[in-house]
């Protein structure tokens, strides 16, 4: 029992290594990329700008969020993969303060090795933020996989995903820790998702720090 807890504590820690830059395109109103592990993705924002009209939406913004993969065209996968960061995006962000426009975020995947969804959460919150769009709090993500033997495992690699018989990611916001979205696959107990957002919880505020000391370096450099 207590080698099956080291191992709970240690596995994770090869992916926990994070990187983020700001600003890197030139033609988007924010943009960033991410990295998790060997997972990394490439967010722009487009906006406030004017919008279609059959999108129009009088008393608030209209949020398009598109995901494109490294190679082919998008998928079922990525359509999923959108609507998640879409919902997740929607209860952050200050809509309300932009009627009648149109805000779209381009997720470009660059390389995935597993916790894909997670990365483009926290690729998409760092580039709202370089927008500088009113958002009432932030978010990150974070992926659990849930092995074979009942063993949680934050971040898991492709290869651990695969091996899992259940993967599930939450949005967690900055401000209350609560759950802002989630995506579940595989079978598993309630006790077991009740653990697995408590340990997402848990792993959010890594995130989050992480997110201040980014911050925190690049506005240091400019000043």
């Amino acid at each position: 029992h207590r080698k099956e807890r080291k191992r709970e504590r240690t596995q994770p820690g090869r992916r926990e290594e994070f990187g983020c830059e700001q600003s890197l395109l030139s033609r988007t109103d924010g943009s960033a990329s991410f990295v998790q592990g060997d997972t990394s993705v490439m967010a722009g924002v487009y906006g406030p700008a004017e919008v279609k009209v059959n999108k129009e939406i009088y008393d608030r913004a209209t949020l398009e969020v598109l995901v494109q993969p490294k190679v082919g065209l998008p998928s079922v996968r990525e359509r999923s993969q959108e609507q998640c960061v879409r919902e997740t995006c929607e209860a952050s962000l200050l809509l309300t303060l932009h009627p009648r426009s149109s805000l779209t975020l381009i997720l470009q995947v660059l390389h995935d090795d597993g916790s894909l969804l997670s990365c483009c959460l926290n690729a998409a919150c760092m580039a709202l933020m370089d927008a500088g769009l009113p958002m009432s709090c932030l978010f990150c993500g974070v992926t659990c996989a849930i092995s074979t033997d009942g063993q949680i495992i934050t971040d898991p690699t492709a290869a651990q995903e695969k091996e899992s018989r259940a993967l599930m990611t939450f949005a967690i916001d900055s401000a209350k820790r609560s759950v802002l979205m989630s995506s579940t696959k595989g079978s598993f107990s309630v006790h077991e998702l009740q653990q697995c957002i408590a340990v997402s919880q848990k792993a959010s505020e890594k995130i989050f720090q992480f997110y201040r000391d980014s911050v925190k370096r690049r506005y240091s450099k400019s000043l």
